[in-house]
């Protein structure tokens, strides 16, 4: 008689047969992960990865990283997971990692094994199960990325950035605020960088002596966590006083829908009621630290193109005096006395190695380096604080 299949029972029967035999696979949930270890030698185990808080308070980095792999390989991390970009990973000894760790996650692996120079990790799940650890090297220096398929996909978003200048302007200098860790260089831009104190911002251009626009960099964490804290605001705040200002963001508008640990409504909502607040403040998504770069760079040059323009034509525009003109523009930042007495010193002027210039340093300083762009006496305006 044919059709035994139909029969109530028939599945399991073949399937019993099958395991008789050895032919029966074993269900996903049930199998072990596969890791390869640095000889090369296939394990087999159930395997994760593990993330757990730095107890270093010192270290910039909140998170230590645990790999199945060689005993155990550790990493300093900046995060859980790279969901919106790549995180940077700073490698440790296996000692490092806590006897008693304070577990913030843990994750089942399927697979994690080490390829050349990256590290691939499969995850036991349905979403965000797949990463990659690269080893590189960023800026002479050995350095460790974490990324995934979607942050790999925004670092390359397949667009070359003009090299022609900005607003026609050549060598345009641009004030680095000397407190920004990790700030843009403008090599592939027709610029020029000076590190000083910014009273607002992180990036700015000076005409006639004073600050006249400023852009404030932000990464989406950065963004969410500003916002949440009220930081944001008091930032805006400051920048509004100044003629001209912005705030850059180096990632999507769309990657504020995609957090997982804040409801996403909330942040849009935000950044919505900031943006009516300070409207002459303008919050630009920019996808890339790339793009971003680019334009600030254009941002600031424009914002220079129409300084000039003011002290060219005072009130044809708007009222120099008046709001968003340059009468409320404070004065430029001054140099840092590190950066004067490294000067003394290739003048040939004696100076302390430590310790306060005396005046007639300054003097010569600024005899050397007359009021203008970039420039300002250091004696009308205190130092410079953060907003």
């Amino acid at each position: 008689m044919t059709g035994c299949s139909n029969r109530p029972g028939g599945g399991r029967r073949r399937r019993l047969v099958r395991q008789a035999h050895g032919t029966v696979s074993t269900p996903q949930a049930e199998r072990p992960a596969v890791i390869a270890s640095a000889a090369g030698r296939w394990q087999a185990g159930l395997v994760e990865l593990q993330i757990a808080v730095n107890p270093d308070p010192d270290s910039r980095l909140p998170y230590l990283l645990r790999l199945p792999l060689a005993g155990g390989m550790v990493f300093r991390t900046s995060g859980t997971w790279p969901r919106t970009t790549a995180l940077y990973c700073y490698p440790v000894p296996a000692s490092e990692w806590p006897e008693d760790p304070d577990i913030v996650e843990r994750v089942r692996l399927r697979s994690c094994v080490r390829r050349g120079a990256a590290i691939d990790v499969v995850a036991d799940r349905g979403r965000e199960n797949r990463s990659q650890l690269v080893f590189t090297t960023a800026r002479g220096r050995d350095a460790v990325f974490w990324q995934s398929p979607r942050t790999r996909k925004q670092a390359r978003p397949g667009v070359r950035t003009p090299s022609a200048r900005a607003a026609g302007i050549a060598g345009l200098q641009i004030v680095a605020d000397s407190r920004e860790q990790y700030p843009y260089r403008f090599a592939a831009q027709q610029a020029a960088v000076v590190r000083r104190a910014l009273p607002c911002g992180d990036y700015g251009v000076v005409a006639g002596g004073r600050l006249v626009a400023s852009v404030e960099r932000k990464s989406l964490a950065d963004l969410v966590a500003s916002l949440t804290s009220g930081r944001l605001r008091y930032a805006l705040a400051g920048l509004a006083a100044l003629p001209r200002a912005a705030v850059v963001v180096e990632d999507r508008y769309s990657a504020v829908f995609k957090l997982d640990r804040i409801r996403p409504a909330l942040v849009a909502d935000g950044l919505a009621e900031v943006q009516v607040r300070w409207p002459e403040v303008p919050i630009v998504f920019c996808e890339t630290r790339q793009l971003a770069e680019e334009w600030t760079y254009r941002f600031l040059a424009a914002a220079r193109a129409w300084a000039d323009t003011e002290t060219d034509l005072p009130g044809h525009v708007i009222p120099v005096a008046g709001p968003g003109g340059l009468g409320g523009a404070p004065a430029a930042p001054g140099p840092a006395a590190a950066e004067v007495r490294a000067w003394a010193r290739g003048q040939g002027i004696p100076v302390p190695g430590r310790g306060r210039l005396r005046p007639e340093i300054w003097d010569a300083w600024r005899t050397a380096h007359p009021a203008g762009d970039g420039e300002r006496d250091t004696d009308a305006m205190p130092s410079s604080q953060p907003c």
